[in-house]
């Protein structure tokens, strides 16, 4: 039997220590990779909403906007379109064909700024 509260605790745990790292990478000025770990913590914070509505397993999946649907949660139309835009920072990750120019520190710090209102809330909906 799947126990959710470790799985909840597993993503959201995650999640805490992969913004720590985007955070740090950020300012160290690896925008690409401190943006794709700001991806990661959003993604962990959805599954672990996930796993709460669901009462299952996350889906193996990294589409932000896909996670967001099944959390069930009530977004506003700006935070569609954040998560919708933030997508991007995925695949720069993982695919060599998706490389955009890295943004600069301050362009990248706004992200991340913009995202930390996201989790914020997010961890006041469990």
């Amino acid at each position: 039997m799947i126990d959710i509260r470790k799985q909840i605790e597993y993503w959201r745990n995650g999640a805490q220590e992969d913004w720590q790292v985007a955070n740090e990478l950020v300012e160290l000025k690896r925008t690409r990779h401190g943006l794709f770990f700001a991806h990661l913590a959003l993604e962990k914070m959805l599954k672990a909403h996930v796993c709460r509505v669901t009462n299952n397993l996350a889906p193996k999946i990294h589409n932000l906007v896909r996670l967001a649907e099944l959390t069930k949660l009530l977004f506003l139309e700006a935070q569609w379109d954040f998560i919708a835009d933030f997508d991007q920072y995925q695949l720069e990750g993982r695919y060599p064909d998706k490389l955009p120019t890295p943004l600069t520190k301050n362009k990248a710090q706004a992200e991340l700024k913009k995202l930390e209102e996201l989790l914020a809330w997010l961890i006041k909906q469990f």
